[in-house]
């Protein structure tokens, strides 16, 4: 089983926009490719006013690999540390993003991928 997040800018599950920052989105879909079963959560990160960091928070869900537009080298370690798989320059809907990964179209981030610096105005960096 692998547990497959999408950082989205609503609660539209498959078919909602990909956010534009994993850690400010509003919410995370989840697509379990056991049971084809896919769940809306809403981001509960310090980032958007809660508590916890994004990568501990999606550690306790047992997500194995996040799709998101961009992120950080201190994103990329925390998530490594957690056994999380990050792809990065994903685009369109949650459906779409998951759809290009079980492709094979998507490759997993390294430092060289990593955003330069936090500008959370400029969607192609996030």
């Amino acid at each position: 089983m692998t547990k497959v997040c999408v950082p989205t800018a609503g609660r539209g599950g498959l078919d909602d926009a990909v956010g534009e920052h994993f850690g400010r989105v509003p919410s995370y879909t989840i697509f379990d490719t056991e049971t084809q079963s896919v769940n809306v959560i809403d981001n509960t990160s310090e980032h958007a006013g809660g508590s916890g960091l994004p990568a501990d928070i999606l550690s306790k869900l047992g997500i194995d690999i996040l799709l998101c537009r961009g992120a950080g080298r201190r994103a990329l370690g925390i998530f490594g540390e957690k056994g999380i798989e990050v792809c990065v320059g994903v685009e369109g809907t949650a459906g779409e993003a998951i759809n290009a990964w079980k492709a094979g179209n998507l490759t997993r981030a390294s430092d060289a991928d990593a955003c330069q610096q936090h500008t959370f105005h400029n969607a192609a960096k996030h």
